[in-house]
């Protein structure tokens, strides 16, 4: 039985990730920060500060895992985003596990819109370059690793955007949907596959994970909206340009070399967000 270590498991991604891979027969271990999640069946839970290189170590000794998945976000902060996720690749580099470390559509700016694996990070945000740096010390620190960028991660109503676009249309939150932010939503259960699929193997680079089409903001809470049985005319458009939010607007993760080598199918949002 293969054993992972899912870093970050607590998250949105990584309590899917850790639902999954017990399914799947892993002997599965998971992270948390602050407060312990509630009980997963079959998940061993390991509380981690990843600005603690020492408790990094007694996860690792503890866990004594075949593959580490690192979903860690961090919202920015370069302490957990990048030095956490060196400090995670040191480890697997000591242990000589297989590592699968999960990036971001932020390290880009945008100014070419479409963005293939061997395109390099242009940050603009400092979350995105946290996220660039962590990139660049995996590669180089555990040059067998996979490295997968993703997008915005949509579930079954458990995502910040989904949540957002629920605030939004019973009008209990102030804001609007951005029409010219275009990213490439991927559904979380399909992401979690593809990481999966490779821990598994020994594919080493950049994969891109997400899905294909290519929305704003505007349309995907739309397509929420009409899932959902919500009335879509109750969100509220606009554009972010001109003002003085930062980062890239228009993002598209191009994943043709990916899917060649992956078995797992990244659906599109048009459809896994079809409405019943």
């Amino acid at each position: 039985m293969a054993r992972v270590l899912i870093v970050g498991g607590s998250g949105f991604l990584g309590s899917e990730l850790a639902r999954r891979a017990t399914a799947a027969g892993w002997e599965t271990a998971a992270t948390y920060c602050s407060s312990r999640p509630d009980a997963v069946p079959g998940v061993t839970w390991h509380r981690l500060d990843l600005r603690d290189p020492a408790r990094v170590d007694e996860v690792m000794t503890g866990a004594a895992p075949d593959a580490v998945i690192n979903t860690t976000s961090g919202q920015g902060d370069w302490a957990i985003t990048a030095d956490g996720s060196v400090r995670v690749a040191l480890a697997v580099a000591r242990y000589g596990c297989r590592l699968v470390h999960v990036s971001s559509d932020a390290v880009f700016s945008g100014s070419r819109i479409s963005y293939d694996e061997s395109c390099l990070p242009d940050p603009v945000t400092p979350y995105g370059a946290a996220k660039a740096a962590a990139e660049t010390a995996v590669r180089l620190l555990t040059p067998a690793a996979a490295v997968a960028r993703t997008s915005l991660i949509i579930g079954h109503g458990g995502s910040a955007h989904e949540r957002m676009v629920h605030d939004l249309a019973a009008g209990t939150r102030e804001g609007v949907l951005f029409t010219d932010v275009v990213r490439c939503p991927v559904q979380v259960e399909d992401l979690a596959a593809a990481l999966l699929e490779l821990a598994l193997s020994d594919r080493s680079g950049m994969f891109h994970l997400a899905g294909p089409d290519a929305l704003s903001r505007h349309e995907l809470g739309v397509l929420i909206a009409r899932r959902d049985g919500l009335d879509a005319a109750r969100l509220p458009a606009g554009r972010r340009a001109g003002t003085p939010v930062p980062g890239a607007l228009e993002v598209r993760l191009v994943g043709t070399t990916t899917r060649e080598q992956l078995r797992t199918r990244l659906r599109g949002a048009r459809e896994f967000l079809q409405a019943p």
